[in-house]
């Protein structure tokens, strides 16, 4: 079939862009793809959103996950069926305890970073170099997390375990790099005004958990910010949920009329419930570096979406507008809300989290617009927070 998408290079300005290779119908999925790291966020994980350590898939029934986000182990969902769980097939590492939704996923981070990073005997003990380096990241920082330290633990571990040490460190290079000014913004970003120090913090901890004399340069206070760099400007959000799959599914199902509706009125309401008990943490949660992803630019009319349908680190691509042979293919980095902000309001967002000033066709369009405030703004903001539960619920 060949793939549908190929990375090119477009200037230095602008550096790689994701372009159709062939015409790609509206609807349609461009690619699947898979991360070359992954990790759940700290705290997700704190707060009991099960998940299998390496792919993400929620490891809850969707009644299980919906009892814990209502605070109510009393509920009951119609149609259990519909659930996609397979609770017999979950494993745990034998040393640590960490658990996996499937043989495959254990052996796959067995085989991939897992042996650097197990903790055996020690998974519980605070002293512990890596137990260190997450609790101090969960100092610095707190939810909603965009990024996690553990991420580039894995990716250490990944390169300690690889026999092919230079294939990996090729393979993460190819990630879009950034100057050291540039570097220094979205560490800023990332860990607030104590940076400085809180990233030498990091980086001591950091090393006493997994210095490794190959990957020494990750290690220096330049690499290590280089490092935490390329996870904030390519870490892409993860999102897994049983309740959404389980939603998913009773969508489809073929209901005679009344029936339809009742199902409808209570997924309605179980989702406003649950946004009073739990706010807009529905989902596990985590971030991965994906290759042909990461090449993806940011437009405020976008071609393309991304979403995780199969309730697992499986990043999907799919085309909302017909595409042809040639034409970029774009992704949005804002969410519907705030792209339906002013051009102002939008490019302070893009600026501030992924350093630059978009030149889509719709900001052009908009170049001679006043300048509004988000203050101006704000005023219109009241109505939006439905539109983002709705977000939140359609994201997964």
């Amino acid at each position: 079939a060949g793939a549908a998408a190929e990375a090119r290079f477009i200037s230095s300005a602008k550096g790689k862009g994701l372009f159709a290779t062939k015409n790609i119908r509206k609807g349609e999925t461009v690619f699947v793809e898979r991360p070359v790291v992954s990790s759940q966020f700290l705290w997700n994980a704190l707060y009991n959103y099960r998940a299998c350590d390496h792919c993400l898939r929620a490891l809850e029934t969707a009644e299980e996950n919906a009892q814990r986000l209502l605070g109510k182990s009393s509920l009951v969902l119609p149609h259990p069926e519909q659930c996609s769980i397979r609770k017999d097939l979950h494993q745990q590492c034998p040393r640590c305890q960490v658990t996996y939704c499937s043989a495959e996923c254990r052996q796959a981070a067995l085989e991939q970073y897992h042996q650097v990073l197990c903790l055996g005997a020690s998974r519980d003990d605070p002293t512990h170099p890596l137990n260190k380096l997450q609790e101090a990241w969960r100092n610095m920082h707190y939810p909603p997390e965009t990024s996690s330290i553990m991420l580039m633990a894995r990716m250490v571990a990944t390169v300690k375990q690889a026999k092919d040490k230079e294939w990996w460190i090729k393979a993460f290079s190819q990630f879009c790099s950034k100057t050291a000014n540039e570097e220094e913004e979205i560490v800023h970003k990332l860990l607030g005004d104590k940076f400085k120090g809180q990233l030498e913090l990091l980086r001591l901890l950091f090393t006493e958990a997994l210095y490794d004399e190959y990957l020494s340069r990750w290690f220096t206070p330049e690499g290590f910010r280089s490092l935490f760099a390329l996870v904030g400007t390519n870490g892409q959000g993860i999102g897994t949920s049983s309740l959404s799959q389980w939603v998913h599914a009773c969508d489809a199902l073929d209901l005679p009329m009344l029936q339809r509706e009742e199902l409808d009125a209570f997924i309605d309401q179980l989702y406003k419930d649950i946004e009073k008990e739990s706010g807009e943490f529905l989902n596990c949660e985590g971030s991965g570096l994906y290759v042909l992803q990461s090449c993806c630019n940011h437009s405020c009319i976008p071609n393309a979406e991304t979403s995780f349908p199969e309730n697992n680190f499986l990043l999907h691509l799919t085309a909302l507008e017909d595409i042809e042979a040639g034409e970029e293919i774009c992704i949005s980095y804002l969410d519907c809300c705030q792209r339906e902000r002013s051009r102002h309001s939008r490019n302070k967002i893009l600026r501030e989290n992924y350093l630059f000033t978009c030149s889509c066709p719709k900001c052009l369009a908009q170049a001679d617009d006043a300048d509004v405030t988000s203050d101006e703004e704000e005023e219109g903001e009241g109505e939006t927070d439905d539109a983002e539960l709705e977000d939140e619920m359609t994201d997964v």
